[in-house]
């Protein structure tokens, strides 16, 4: 199943959201309208502002706030990811160049500082208080999560635990507070609240470490991104803490020296590290037991096609190419 077969349920929220965005992205200052409009149109999954919606719809929440909260999301995710590319010195990101590439590090540093104060906006006219504290405790942390995986950098002592902690707070957290928001408005009973927060959070673990096998199995024309930047970055992922502690002692060296010395002079020597020792199988099967637990923690929801479709989006998230 592919995205858009997953989304077919929520079409019109879909269409209503993007609405939303380009809205809100309104500015009286050129450059803002220019790099945000940039970033905003160039992709993606959409997957944060489909949780809500789904999540809405799961406890049968009828309104147009949902609407409001998705394209909050989908604004701080993409602050997050206007200040990645520019701490990660990124060119390319979902094919494309990446908008530090385009329009120079400042001005993605500061248009991502609009998207997270218009987002702050957005959620204050939604006149809630606990959608608030979702959402201002989860960019709290998502930021927290940036710092842990800068401090990460170049550490070759990083495992699987920190490597956990890191993703817990930079990625999962947002997909936890986008599936929460749902059943926050629909006010949803504590227990089916609270089941949607953890599918948030195990999906989103999933969903990453995904990401990070794909950065040494995808296809640069479908991941959108170069292969080996992790590396390049020094960043231990999962595949390559795998080859350290389960690779023979030639393999760990090699990844050793490699995520403390960055760049891609050894990516080739790497990645046939990490497909011989069986990592990137490891590392699937750890993402597996992620989305079972997604789909576990959703087991009381009352049956519904947006139930069937987050079931159907954590398959999803671990047999997806790109």
């Amino acid at each position: 199943m592919n995205l858009e077969q997953l989304y077919a349920l929520i079409g019109p929220d879909m269409q209503a959201v993007d609405a939303v965005i380009r809205q809100r992205l309104h500015s009286d200052v050129v450059l803002v309208r220019q790099v945000a409009e940039y970033i905003i149109q160039s992709g993606g999954k959409r997957l944060r502002p489909a949780l809500v919606l789904l999540s809405a719809g799961a406890v049968d929440y009828r309104g147009t706030h949902h609407h409001d909260l998705a394209a909050v999301v989908e604004f701080i995710h993409t602050a997050t990811l206007l200040h990645d590319d520019v701490v990660d010195e990124s060119a390319l990101r979902r094919g494309r160049d990446t908008a530090n590439a385009m329009f120079g590090n400042a001005a993605s540093v500061l248009v991502g500082d609009f998207l997270y104060s218009r987002a702050f906006q957005m959620m204050v006219a939604v006149d809630d208080m606990r959608v608030m504290r979702v959402l201002s405790d989860a960019t709290n942390v998502i930021a927290e999560g940036e710092v842990l995986q800068l401090m990460n950098c170049h550490d070759a002592d990083v495992d699987q635990a920190r490597y956990l902690q890191v993703i817990r707070y930079k990625t999962a957290k947002l997909f936890e507070a986008a599936a929460q928001l749902g059943a926050i408005l629909g006010r949803a009973a504590p227990e089916i609240e609270a089941g949607l927060a953890a599918y948030g959070m195990h999906l989103g673990t999933a969903f990453q470490i995904i990401d990070d096998v794909l950065d040494y199995s995808g296809a640069e024309a479908e991941t959108g991104k170069h292969l080996g930047d992790d590396l390049a970055e020094g960043k231990p992922t999962l595949p390559l803490i795998h080859v350290m502690q389960h690779g023979t002692p030639e393999q760990a060296a090699l990844v050793r020296n490699a995520i403390e010395q960055g760049g891609r002079d050894d990516f080739a020597a790497v990645l046939a590290a990490v497909r011989a020792s069986g990592a990137l199988e490891q590392a699937r099967k750890a993402a597996e037991g992620e989305a079972a637990l997604a789909t576990a923690a959703i087991s009381s929801l009352p049956p519904s096609q947006y139930k069937e479709s987050l079931l159907q989006l954590s398959a999803f998230a671990v047999s997806r190419s790109f």
